[in-house]
């Protein structure tokens, strides 16, 4: 994950491998023979890991497309949404190909679930616009639901972008929107009887995405204001962050609230402290499971569904010896999708000409604008 066109925050790229997998541990959890109850309870949160993945996204987008976008504001918009597609879409296609196949052989051996496999929601889900309020259910590939609502995030990020630039704002402003957003995010929740971040993803789901990304946005904009005297506010972080979890943990606090707001301090933590000598999330196959992260996310489900069906005789007691294997498999397979399909397909996507007007202006030299993040804040 590359930021400003300066040096990687490693350490943000490999915490997004962990998050991913901790989303495969909990899709298994149920399954796992003998896996005690208190173990089972910590996978069960896995789900949380996507909050994360929301906020970072909101932190990656902003470094590296918020000046862009002001200084070549609606003529840069055709070009971010088509490096955003190029992202997220053509594993999610290649993935939901995958679940069509399956589908039609389950339907071919009488075993197909048409909850699972709706046939009718299938256009929506192509387009990515199945968690848009178009449906009332997970379908399909289950995560991809997250993908959709990035895509919307991605779509309403030129307007904010646009509208607000946080580099201007006092920093106790920035920490007010923050905070604002986060409990803007519990409120609705709230509202609507979820107890979880997890709850009725069809119906919350978009706005738990849209609002974690536009705080990571103004989270991005504090670590280039504090980066270069990080230790204050990482120390600060880390206090919140603990708190937060804290007052979750003895159930004074909702999750909606308590954990987004950890997530945040942590992510704004992580980014401080990225590069330091002896950080243990610099490690070479921590960030390489940050790279093949999305692949993980996006393949891991299917493989389990095939993988079940194949090995499995009890999906509620599967034997530690075959979930081994499983997890042996997500991995080899996250490695051929990200290097045989995910990054060709990016960058041939990345290739395709747009028309002359779309295009930037001649002479506009990307990194110019990339240099800007780096001017000292007031």
């Amino acid at each position: 994950m590359s930021t400003t066109g300066q040096s990687e925050l490693r350490a943000l790229t490999s915490v997004r491998g962990i998050a991913a997998w901790f989303v495969v541990l909990y899709h298994i959890r149920l399954s796992i023979a003998g896996l005690s109850p208190d173990w089972v309870a910590v996978f069960a949160k896995g789900y949380l890991a996507v909050d994360f993945f929301f906020l970072l996204s909101g932190f990656v987008i902003w470094l590296t497309w918020g000046d862009r976008l002001r200084a070549g504001r609606w003529r840069m918009v055709p070009q971010f949404l088509r490096k955003r597609v190029a992202r997220i879409w053509p594993l999610h296609l290649f993935m939901l190909a995958c679940a069509v196949g399956l589908a039609l052989l389950l339907a071919a051996t009488g075993r197909a679930n048409p909850v699972d496999y709706p046939f009718g929601e299938l256009p929506l889900h192509v387009l990515l616009l199945q968690n848009w309020g178009f449906t009332d259910h997970l379908a399909w590939n289950d995560p991809s639901w997250s993908i959709s609502a990035e895509l919307g995030a991605y779509l309403l990020f030129p307007l904010l972008a646009l509208a607000i630039d946080w580099r201007r704002v006092p920093t106790w402003a920035v920490l007010a929107a923050i905070g604002a957003l986060l409990v803007l995010l519990h409120a609705l929740m709230a509202d609507g009887g979820a107890l979880n971040l997890g709850h009725d993803i069809a119906r919350f789901g978009l706005r738990r995405c849209v609002l974690e990304f536009a705080s990571g946005t103004a989270i991005a904009a504090l670590w280039v204001r504090w980066r270069d005297t990080p230790a204050v506010p990482a120390w600060t972080s880390a206090g919140i962050a603990v708190l937060m979890l804290a007052g979750w943990a003895v159930d004074t606090l909702s999750e909606t609230l308590a954990v987004p707001a950890a997530f945040a301090a942590m992510l704004l933590l992580l980014a401080l402290t990225s590069g330091k000598r002896g950080n243990p999330l610099e490690i070479g196959l921590l960030h390489y499971l940050g790279e093949i992260s999305y692949a993980t996310y996006l393949g891991h489900f299917l493989l389990f569904v095939v993988f079940k069906l194949a090995f499995v005789s009890d999906a509620n007691a599967v034997p530690p010896l075959l979930i081994a294997l499983y997890l042996v498999l997500v991995m080899i397979s996250s490695i051929i999708l990200y290097h045989l399909v995910e990054r060709p397909a990016q960058k041939w996507v990345n290739t395709v000409t747009l028309p002359s007007r779309l295009r930037k202006r001649p002479g506009e030299d990307v990194s110019e604008l990339l240099a800007k993040v780096r001017r000292p804040l007031p």
